[in-house]
């Protein structure tokens, strides 16, 4: 007794030294284990031959995963030479380094005695003596799943772990039983797991449902098999009353306990009448951090503030995103729930995504009112002062943000799953008419800048129809109601259209009245082409005015042909010596010839 006390002390002493390891080793002490035991052997089962029905693969695989459980937990069944059997019991479970893994090493012996069985089943159809062999191993595959229900029903699993472990334990029973043509006992254990899996669809999370409602079908047609093998006599809803007769006394407080589980471990959030399960705690976040996120805007007054605070949001989103982006990758039980259609994950992230475009649309639309507020300044000052100083905001600069906008409202319309929901569809398309009418009335207006006067009516007809059509539409989406500023829109239109027009007629009319002889017109011919015509034109008392064209106009005149100048080359001339007659004597006698015809002495004598 002394000694013990002595450890005792020691031992406090130890603790109050170190609390931190203290209060580690009691977490450890205390930590439950969380095993889905039907999605890890459905994993397995599809991944290793039972796809395409190979049942003595997925065998192969249960013996190689259970030797590997065995040398990595350091539970060895003695050595090369001698074979002491070791089962893995409670103890196991209680110390400090535990490990969830040893839970898998009864339910892999399960089902390589449960693949063995179902081997022997297709074999058996040839070999009538394997019939035994396939009971033998069936017996095997309930020993096992009655250790595994065991380790499973103790205080270091959960409700939900207890529950999986129950209904396969009646599953494999209910397979034993229907091999031996026990049908009353094969229904009852097969009814037991289909109880069992349908409370537990119903308790979980919408994504995680799926596998639990396939097991149900798959036991339904063997239920109806027992229940013609009983006959009519007998019925069904007294044999199959599991609650009666107390199979499942404790479903419905582990139900219970299973859901206040599944509700600490998510939350939900609901978008479009659809409830979304949350799993990571920083979309969690992110989630709770955007409820009052309108009324944090409106108490900032200045525009530049406003889109401070939508940035810095949009970075969380992007963080958020990428959480459930890297969620899909990793866990394969979400890839299975976002290959099957726009459900669980897969809705949450289109949400998440729906949540990043409003808000961008919501930030360019501040950058939109902003860029208005300056030109509104801008004209004040111009027709105050004369003039401004600073950078200037342009209509087109408007217009361009508008683009922008309108390709923030195409992303909304592709986003994934949403395609076929024809209300979210005909709210986006008058979401995009409504901002194509802003974007064609800024363009009317750089046109009108422009002087274009013809091309700003037609842009500002072409808003007005736009801001109706959106007008006529029903369907709103309430984060964009914009009803207001498009009946604002289309009165301004009006006065703007008139002006443009009044504008154009003025441009054409640019001549000044004549009290005589009436408007001056302007005429590009020259006064002497149009002398019968008195018209005013002040070009004539100009420096160069239009009186005659002294120099005439430029005519085509026919060249000389080509081809005389390229056979004149080739062109061979007679020859006219005989026609010439040339003596002698007239020939040139050179230099001194030249001399005496110079000087007199020579020349021919007469």
């Amino acid at each position: 007794m002394v000694e013990l006390k002595s450890k005792k002390a020691e031992n406090s002493s130890k603790e109050s030294e170190n609390p931190s390891e203290s209060m580690q080793v009691e977490n450890e002490s205390n930590r439950v284990f969380n095993i889905e035991i039907l999605r890890i052997i459905k994993e397995f089962q599809q991944q290793h031959g039972l796809r395409h029905g190979d049942y003595q693969r997925y065998r192969g695989y249960c013996s190689r995963r259970i030797k590997r459980l065995r040398k990595t937990l350091n539970i060895p069944q003695g050595d090369k030479r001698h074979y002491r059997k070791r089962d893995v019991t409670t103890v196991n479970l209680e110390k400090v380094n535990a490990d969830e893994r040893l839970i898998h090493i009864p339910l892999m012996l399960a089902e390589r005695a449960w693949a063995y069985g179902m081997q022997l089943r297709q074999e058996s159809n040839t070999e009538l003596r394997k019939k035994f062999h396939l009971i033998g191993k069936l017996r095997k595959a309930c020993v096992y799943a009655l250790q595994l229900q065991e380790l499973c029903n103790s205080q270091y699993c959960d409700a939900r772990t207890k529950l999986e472990a129950e209904a396969y334990c009646a599953w494999i029973h209910g397979s034993l039983h229907f091999e031996l043509s026990l049908w009353k006992s094969a229904a009852e254990n097969l009814k037991k797991a289909q109880v069992v899996y349908e409370n537990l669809a119903l308790a979980l999370p919408e994504e995680e449902q799926i596998i639990y409602k396939s097991k149900c079908d798959e036991l339904t047609p063997s239920l109806r098999y027992c229940a013609y093998n009983i006959g009519e006599n007998t019925s069904m809803d007294d044999l199959l009353e599991m609650r009666a007769q107390g199979l499942t006394e404790n479903l419905g407080a582990l139900i219970v306990q299973t859901k206040t589980e599944s509700m600490e471990a998510f939350q939900t959030t609901e978008w479009r009448g659809r409830k979304v399960t949350v799993r990571s705690e920083k979309v969690r976040l992110f989630l709770l951090s955007i409820q009052d996120l309108e009324k944090s805007v409106e108490k900032v007054k200045t525009f530049p503030a406003k889109i401070e605070i939508l940035e810095n949001v949009l970075l969380d989103c992007k963080d958020a995103i990428s959480v459930i982006k890297d969620e899909i990758k990793q866990d394969p039980k979400l890839r299975m729930g976002a290959e099957s259609g726009l459900t669980g994950i897969q809705y949450l992230l289109t949400y998440l995504s729906y949540i990043r475009l409003t808000l961008t649309l919501k930030r360019n639309l501040f950058l939109v009112a902003q860029g208005k507020k300056n030109l509104d300044e801008q004209s004040t000052s111009i027709s105050t002062t004369g003039g401004g100083d600073g950078k200037k905001t342009k209509p087109q600069d408007i217009s361009r943000l508008y683009e922008i906008i309108l390709q923030n409202v195409s992303e909304l319309q592709q986003l994934p799953g949403m395609e076929s929901d024809k209300t979210y569809q005909s709210e986006i398309d008058t979401l995009s008419l409504t901002f194509k009418s802003f974007r064609c009335y800024y363009i009317a207006i750089t046109l009108v800048h422009l002087k274009r006067w013809k091309e700003a009516v037609a842009m500002y007809e072409r808003s007005t129809k736009y801001a109706k059509d959106a007008l006529d539409s029903k369907s709103i989406l309430p984060e964009f109601n914009l009803t207001v500023e498009l009946n604002e829109l289309i009165k301004t239109i009006e006065g703007c259209k008139f002006s443009a027009h009044a504008y154009s007629v003025l441009e054409e009319d640019t001549g000044e009245d004549s009290v005589l002889y009436g408007k001056t017109q302007k005429s590009s011919k020259p006064l002497f082409e149009r002398l019968s015509q008195y018209k005013e034109d002040a070009a004539l008392n100009s420096r160069n005015p239009n009186v005659f064209k002294l120099t005439p106009d430029m005519q085509p005149i026919p060249c000389k042909p080509l081809f005389f100048d390229l056979a004149l080359n080739f062109v061979e001339f007679p020859s006219l010596e005989d026609k010439i007659e040339v003596s002698n004597k007239q020939k040139a006698a050179g230099i001194s010839g030249f001399v005496k015809g110079f000087l007199g002495w020579g020349g021919n004598k007469q």
